[in-house]
C-alpha cells in the first residue's frame, strides 16, 4: 500500500444520520412550512379584511376619511399598501407598539399639512381649525409687511424760527411760531393780521395824507425838471 492510501485508511470516515435522526428533521421541517403557511394564510385573510374596509369606505360617498384601529407595524404596512392600490392617501399617526394606527383619504379629499400635524400632534383636527389657523396665517403675514415697510417720518434740515431770526428777532420769532398755526379759514397767516382795527376817520385821513405827499413830491419833480431845462437854453 502507497502513503496516500495508508493516509486516507487512517482518517476517520464522516458521521452519517440515522433513521431517527432523518426522520425528526423531516418532522421539523414540516413543522416549519406549516407554521409558514398558516402565517402566510393569516397575512392574506387579513389583506382580504382590509381590502374589503377600503372597498366599502371608497363606495360610501359621505366619507372622506376612514381611521383603522392601532395595529403592529407589519400590519400598517399592508394597510399602506392595499391604500395605494385603491388610489387613497394614507398616513401613520400615534406612537409606536402603543397606539400607533392608519388613516386614510380618498384623493379630492387629501389632507392639508395643518390637518397631518395636528393628528401627529394627537390633536382631534375640524375645519374651524383650519379657518383660526387661515386668519392667524393672515395676520402674521399683514405684520410682517408692516414691519418690512416702516412710516418714514419726514424731518426738516432746519428750523424756520432759526431761518428768519436775523430779521424779526427772537421774540418775534416765538411769537410769529405761536401765531402761524393752521387756520379753518385763513390758512397758515393768522386771522388777527388780516383783520383793519382803523376807524374810517383814520383811514380817510391816511388817504388824504398820501394824495398830498403824492402832490407835493410831484410838484418838487416837475420845478426841477424845468429849472434845468432853462439853464441849458443860456449855455446855448
Amino acid at each position: 500500500m502507497d502513503l496516500l492510501g495508508s493516509i486516507l485508511g487512517s482518517m476517520q470516515k464522516p458521521p452519517t444520520m440515522g433513521d431517527e435522526e432523518r426522520k425528526k428533521a423531516k418532522e421539523q421541517r414540516a413543522l416549519l412550512e406549516k407554521q409558514q403557511e398558516k402565517e402566510k394564510k393569516r397575512l392574506q385573510d387579513f389583506r382580504e379584511k382590509i381590502q374589503k374596509k377600503i372597498h366599502d369606505f371608497i363606495k360610501d360617498g359621505k366619507l372622506e376619511k376612514f381611521k383603522f384601529e392601532p395595529m403592529d407595524k407589519g400590519w400598517r404596512a399592508i394597510v399602506h399598501e392595499v391604500a395605494d392600490v385603491a388610489g387613497l392617501t394614507s398616513f401613520s399617526f400615534g406612537i409606536e407598539e402603543q397606539d400607533r394606527y392608519v388613516m386614510v383619504w380618498k384623493k379630492e379629499f387629501a389632507p392639508t399639512d395643518d390637518e397631518i400635524n395636528s393628528l401627529r400632534a394627537g390633536k382631534e383636527w375640524n375645519p374651524e381649525m383650519a379657518k383660526e389657523l387661515e386668519k392667524q396665517r393672515e395676520l402674521e403675514r399683514l405684520s410682517a409687511v408692516e414691519s418690512s415697510h416702516p412710516q418714514k417720518r419726514i424731518i426738516p434740515n432746519s428750523n424756520y424760527k432759526d431761518k428768519y431770526k436775523h430779521l424779526i428777532g427772537d421774540e418775534a420769532a416765538k411769537d410769529a411760531a405761536k401765531q402761524t398755526t393752521a387756520n379753518r379759514s385763513y390758512g397758515f397767516v393768522p386771522s388777527e393780521n388780516k383783520r383793519d382795527h382803523r376807524t374810517i376817520e383814520e383811514v380817510l385821513a391816511e388817504t388824504r395824507a398820501k394824495k398830498k405827499l403824492k402832490t407835493e413830491t410831484q410838484a418838487s419833480v416837475e420845478g426841477v425838471v424845468s429849472k434845468e431845462g432853462n439853464t441849458g437854453a443860456e449855455d446855448v
